[in-house]
């Protein structure tokens, strides 16, 4: 879409960092991270489970203001300590415009964020009414109100197939009023987003790569291709 970024680039500040062993500047992407430059419509990080997409994806929230368990701008509460500090030692560089809406959705604490919600008054309607799966795709549709920065992290985590495409089509909406996406992802579905970025997190430090050259591509495309060997294969003594 021909709108500028929100959010245009990140990078780290290295010389800043006292001690690389200490978490999170252990993890490999996270060390090794020069720069992420994101696309003004949709960007996806990805990679295997540990290396370092949450922990990411939480420091880009926290850098633009959202509390860690996410929600609004509005909504800055902590469930547990357990906030890496890797936001301080981010810098960012913003577009020219300000966006007029923000959400931070994180799988791991919708619940804590629905309730907060349910308590505050934060929604007409108790997300808690919903299954979880439903209560995720009525906040993209209904809660997100367009020209605004969203960062994800994991939300096919309740969504079935079907609903990660009514996603995609919820996504595109917003993108098309103007609205900026960062996700966290392992979806191949949600990673087939047309002309989206693809970052991917390596031991060698974040790369962009094509929707192809993802592992989650490959290896699901060759799971559905040879489903009936492949499970002969892993499940034999």
């Amino acid at each position: 879409m021909n709108h500028k970024p929100f959010l245009k680039e990140i990078s780290l500040k290295a010389d800043n960092i006292e001690d690389f062993n200490q978490y999170p500047f252990n993890i490999p992407a996270i060390s090794k991270l020069d720069r992420i430059e994101f696309h003004s419509d949709v960007t996806f990080i990805v990679g295997e489970n540990g290396s370092g997409k949450s922990t990411l994806i939480e420091a880009i929230a926290l850098s633009q203001g959202f509390g860690p368990e996410g929600g609004t701008l509005n909504m800055q509460f902590e469930t547990n300590k357990n906030t890496s500090e890797l936001y301080q030692y981010l810098r960012v560089a913003r577009g020219p415009k300000r966006p007029y809406d923000y959400y931070f959705l994180r799988a791991e604490s919708f619940y804590n964020v629905a309730t907060y919600m349910d308590q505050t008054g934060g929604n007409p309607f108790s997300l808690h009414e919903f299954s979880h799966g439903e209560s995720f795709l009525k906040t993209i549709t209904e809660k997100l109100r367009g020209n605004g920065l969203y960062i994800f992290d994991e939300p096919e985590a309740a969504l079935s197939p079907n609903r990660q495409l009514s996603a995609l089509v919820a996504i595109h909406e917003h993108v098309k009023n103007n609205s900026q996406f960062i996700i966290a992802t392992h979806s191949p579905i949600l990673m087939a987003y047309p002309g989206a970025r693809i970052i991917q997190l390596t031991e060698d430090g974040p790369k962009k790569v094509s929707y192809e050259e993802t592992e989650h591509f490959k290896v699901t495309k060759h799971f559905l291709s040879n489903h009936k060997n492949m499970v002969k294969m892993m499940f034999e003594d």
